[in-house]
């Protein structure tokens, strides 16, 4: 005899476990939009919900209105080409930062982000080499 399916939405009340952590309840007066700001102890620099006085920049405004600047058609365009010739139809973060990496992009200012104490900043210089595809020490040599 089968067992009947579980139904799409579960009415058990919280049982107060590990998974129950994740969810944030209204009543607890924090904001949820602001929950990652006070995860951190600070804000990060990453906020893009708008609230009263808070802009979209003109970055963001141009891509929201489907009208791309050269930097975000090109990187656009890298990824696709990335997932094309990969037969990816979701790269990976590091796949994304190797493409951005292979498009010039290099690290030489310091970070606009504020992402905790246990990230350390660092800077390299404009000419330097992507890295990217330079064989790791442990791959076999053929």
């Amino acid at each position: 005899m089968s067992q009947p399916e579980p139904a799409a939405h579960d009415p058990k009340p919280s049982t107060g476990g590990d998974a129950d952590r994740s969810v944030l309840d209204r009543r607890s007066g924090v904001d949820r939009r602001r929950a990652d700001e006070v995860g951190l102890g600070l804000p990060t620099n990453l906020e893009r919900r708008r609230g009263p006085g808070r802009r979209l920049t003109d970055f963001m405004k141009s891509a929201e209105e489907g009208s791309l600047t050269r930097e975000q058609f090109l990187f656009v365009r890298a990824i696709d080409a990335f997932k094309q010739v990969n037969g990816k139809t979701f790269p990976t973060w590091t796949d994304v930062l190797e493409v951005v990496r292979k498009l010039g992009y290099r690290k030489t200012m310091p970070s606009e982000l504020h992402l905790g104490d246990g990230v350390e900043d660092w800077t390299e210089r404009p000419d330097a080499p992507s890295g990217v595809d330079k064989p790791s020490p442990d791959e076999d040599e053929e």
